[in-house]
């Protein structure tokens, strides 16, 4: 029986950072001029940084190099020409000064089972699967919550939408460039889309810290 480790830094739910913080000696930062930030997940705040241990290995699902293809193929590094792509460094400062901001919000495009296992602190869990049913009702509630408006006349006005940097489970992952496509499909501001195609696998292999809901159990 193997229990799937509890990611870094969720051992512990940090409510404030210790004032002794101010001193502390980082070794692996995240930038030279980023040791670590804090965001909320579900309301907690969370610090978001690399371990520490210089000796550390990857020795999960993602340090696995090689799966099927198709459907696991490697993914060109941009979705749509329209759509930014971003790398770690960028996604970080994303949710910093955008997601922290309330600007912005950082979107895990997998299937609920695998956002719930394990996914980036502050992410919010909208599968990829939700648009592509085609249900106009659902795209609505979906995109009032990321600041569309609509108007007497029924049309959707997404000059207040937040921007959305959204993520799957890394450059062999299908699922966030169809959840990008589907976005686009109904007319959600290509400007305002950011594509993390690095995902869980690049976070992961970083040494960031990741936020667990439920432990799998194997048998």
């Amino acid at each position: 029986m193997k229990k799937v480790l509890l990611a870094w830094g969720i051992v512990v739910a940090l409510l404030a950072a210790p004032k002794s913080e101010e001193k502390e000696i980082v070794l692996v930062k995240i930038t030279k001029d980023i040791p670590y930030i804090y965001v909320k997940h579900k309301g907690v705040p969370i610090k978001v940084m690399r371990i520490q241990d210089t000796e550390h290995l990857l020795l999960d699902d993602y340090s696995k190099t090689s799966r099927p293809c198709p459907p696991f193929c490697i993914h060109p590094i941009s979705v749509d020409e329209r759509v930014k792509t971003i790398a770690t460094v960028e996604m970080i400062k994303f949710m910093r000064d955008k997601l922290n901001t309330g600007k912005g919000f950082v979107i895990d495009a997998r299937l609920p089972r695998w956002y719930e296992l394990e996914t980036i602190p502050s992410a919010i869990n909208v599968p990829f699967t939700l648009l592509e049913k085609g249900d106009k009702k659902v795209a609505e509630k979906i995109f009032k919550l990321f600041g569309m408006r609509v108007g007497k006349d029924g049309k959707w006005d997404f000059s207040q939408a937040k921007e959305l940097a959204i993520f799957c489970n890394g450059v062999w992952c299908d699922q966030s460039p169809r959840l990008i496509r589907q976005l686009l499909k109904y007319g959600y501001p290509a400007d305002k889309i950011l594509y993390y195609r690095n995902g869980m696998q690049g976070w992961k292999l970083l040494g960031l810290t990741t936020v667990v809901e439920k432990e799998e159990i194997k048998k």
